[in-house]
């Protein structure tokens, strides 16, 4: 499993792991606090691989044209999905008080799920392009209830997207089962997973409605804040499905026994 494929003998900051967890707006801070230069660097790197998306997608709602939608939905999600997996990872590992320099843990991370998040990036990328390109051609032909079935596929997305993406960083499993997993995980676990994704749906609506002032925020919490917000919401049903930290804490001692 991906989650398993760990080095521990990289030194890097970290928590004393007899150190009582916060909550909260206190662990919000406590994170921030030790990693935001790695959150903001992962940031980077997926905002720099969505050009692609937001070029062909821009082009294909000035030019009305299916066919750039089509191929900006489906090529820049996949450009996109890798280092928006190696942001999840860098964010899930911050949770859980894991030790490590930001680069070494990243890489590895890339490397290990470029393959497993092609198809989801491709599928949410076309969904998310097909939104927004309907979106942008809504008219009063539309009738009222476009926007309430937009607003539903936005919930969804974002829903199912941010169990979807954190399985790909911390599992190896094929992509049926991980959606099967992120539809009971979203249903299961309904206050929660409205929690994270309310967190982005605010985000990003701020972002729109300010534009192009907000385009300032972009620079500075980029994709990082809403990623953070919306794990820190489902971290515990993730932790508690698939008992992420007692796995690590036995692999970290299968290995200091090794030593």
């Amino acid at each position: 499993m991906a989650l398993f494929n760990m080095h521990y003998d990289r030194p890097g900051p970290g928590v004393d792991p007899d150190t009582p967890r916060k909550k909260g707006a206190a662990r919000f801070l406590e994170v921030l606090g030790r990693d935001v230069t790695s959150f903001w660097l992962a940031s980077f790197l997926t905002l720099l691989s969505a050009v692609p998306f937001a070029l062909g997608l821009w082009f294909s709602v000035v030019t009305h044209a299916l066919i750039p939608m089509i191929l900006s939905g489906l090529v820049g999600g996949m450009i996109v999905a890798p280092q928006l997996c190696g942001l999840q990872d860098t964010i899930l590992r911050s949770l859980r008080d894991e030790p490590g320099y930001w680069w070494n843990t990243y890489r590895r991370a890339w490397k290990r799920n470029v393959k497993a998040s092609l198809l989801p990036g491709a599928l949410g990328g076309l969904v998310l392009a097909t939104q927004i390109f309907t979106l942008f051609h809504m008219n009063e032909e539309s009738g009222s209830m476009m926007p309430v079935l937009l607003l539903v596929g936005s919930v969804l997305l974002a829903g199912l997207a941010q169990y979807v993406f954190a399985q790909v960083a911390l599992l190896d499993m094929p992509f049926l089962t991980t959606f099967k997993n992120a539809v009971f995980l979203f249903l299961g676990y309904l206050p929660r997973t409205m929690l994270g994704v309310v967190w982005q749906l605010v985000y990003w609506g701020v972002v729109i409605l300010l534009w192009p002032i907000s385009s300032i925020l972009i620079l500075i919490t980029g994709t990082w804040l809403p990623a953070l917000l919306s794990l820190m919401a489902i971290y515990p049903v993730l932790d508690k499905s698939f008992h992420v930290e007692e796995r690590v804490k036995e692999m970290r001692e299968e290995q200091l026994k090794g030593e």
